[in-house]
Parts: structure tokens; sequence; C-alpha cells
């Protein structure tokens, strides 16, 4: 049986969100790229994150990261304040930015064990390492194990895209934030993908992820949120959701365009 990727142990207490995220602004010079946005997303639940070019949503994705510093506003992960506590903050969080920031003259292999070391605190084997065989496993999962030993400067765009969302999953992070990282697979590797974020939302972790690929977040998604203009403007889960998606084909595309603005963002 291949081995399984563990959990770090670090979950959220009873009641306590994986990501809460209060009144978030942040400014490039004098525009507002997200404006007083507020969120909250629990463990073991996936939340597609939609909106135009420009909507803000790689930009609030990052700050949750730690990449970018918000201008006012307060991100927990877990319970651990960004600002007040940013490393244990960050060390819960497993990040996929666009395009994939991968260490291009090191293996896949080694890519995916510098990342979860760095996650585990710079302890190799640490309280938070999944292990070699995990990680091997997750490559086998992807479709990754035949490039594993091959420098990630070499890889295509659909195989880039796959070890980020790779190294966003080592080292049991609890909250999994993807921008477009689904985006340009094949259809045999988006498969792949969906069954492996699955896993880890059934695990505990909560998975935050903004695309454009509406069929993706109907498929994938318990929740949906829209983000406009750095402001939150739909956020429907459950019944709410359902509902919507047994309208039909277009349905979730129809309430996008009604809810989205037309011009272009400024």
């Amino acid at each position: 049986m291949s081995e399984r990727p563990r959990s770090s142990g670090v979950t959220p207490s009873p009641g306590q969100p994986a990501l809460e995220i209060r009144d978030l602004v942040v400014r490039y010079d004098k525009r507002v790229a997200v404006d007083g946005l507020s969120l909250r997303v629990e463990a073991g639940e996936i939340v597609g994150m939609l909106g135009p070019n420009g909507a803000g949503k790689s930009t609030a994705l990052a700050a949750v990261a730690g990449a970018v510093a918000p201008a006012g506003g307060a991100i927990a992960v877990c319970g651990a304040d960004l600002a007040r506590e940013p490393l244990a903050a960050r060390s819960r969080v497993g990040f996929a930015d666009q395009p994939p920031a991968l260490y291009d003259f090191f293996t896949v292999a080694e890519h995916l064990g510098f990342i979860e070391e760095c996650r585990a605190g710079g302890t190799p084997g640490g309280a938070m390492s999944d292990g070699e065989g995990a990680r091997r496993a997750l490559l086998g999962e992807l479709g990754l194990a035949g490039v594993a030993d091959r420098l990630c400067r070499e890889l295509s765009f659909g195989m880039r895209q796959r070890v980020g969302l790779a190294a966003a999953l080592v080292g049991g992070a609890r909250l999994i934030l993807l921008d477009e990282t689904l985006n340009g697979l094949d259809p045999r590797a988006a498969v792949a993908a969906r069954e492996v974020l699955t896993r880890a939302a059934s695990g505990g972790a909560a998975i935050l992820l903004s695309t454009h690929l509406l069929g993706v977040a109907e498929r994938l998604c318990q929740r949906i949120i829209i983000i406009d203009r750095g402001q939150l403007k739909v956020d429907l889960a459950g019944e709410e959701l359902r509902a919507l998606v047994a309208g039909g084909a277009g349905a979730v595309e129809e309430l996008y365009l009604a809810e989205v603005a037309a011009a272009d963002p400024t």
C-alpha cells in the first residue's frame, strides 16, 4: 500500500475556522486591489473563488499566504494571526501561485522535499514531514512520477502547474491556496488533481481556489464566491448552490455575468 501524507497535527480548534479574513484591504500605490474583504473558510471546505481579471483574487490569496502586505484588516490561519505570528500562520499554508514559483535548478523531487522541509521549520523528517515515500506517491497520483528526477526548468506548463499543486499539498498544510492552478491541465491530469484535492479536504484541509473554469468550480467546490473590484459579491453554499447547479448547464455562468460589472476594472 502506498504511503499516504500524514496530517501536520495542526488543525483548527472546534468552532475555529481554517481561515478568517476580516476587512482586508490591499493597495498598490493609490489603487485598491482588495477592498474590505471578509471571508471565513472552514476545515474540510473547498471554496471556489470566481471573478474577472483584476478583481483582486490573486492579491487576496497572496495576502493570505503572507506574500503581500495588507494596508488594513486581519488574517488568521487556524487561529494564528498572520501579523503577530507570521511563521506559525505561514507554516500551515500551502500556496500555488501563478505562474508556479518553482526552483528551476532543483529536480521535481528535490523541489517538493525542500518545500516540505521549509514548512516543517527547516527540520528534515520533522513533525510536518510526509516522508519521501509519501511525496513519491503524490507525484504518482498527479501523473508526475516519470519526471520526478527532471529539473523543474525542463517542464511543460501543465507539468509545472501539477508540481505547484503538489508543493502546496506536501507537509500537511491545513490551508491550501490555489491561484488558477487547475488551468492548462489535460483531462486526465484535471481528474487526478480534483481527486487529490477532494481527498485532502476529506482529511481536514481547507481549500480556497481561484479559477475561471466554471465547470471545475461546479464539480469540485461545496461553496462558490464571486469577487469583483476587490469586494465579495456572492457567497453560495449548501442548498442554495445545489439548487443553482441543478438549474442546468450555464446557471453559474448566468449568475456570474449578472453579478460582475461589465466594465473593465480601473
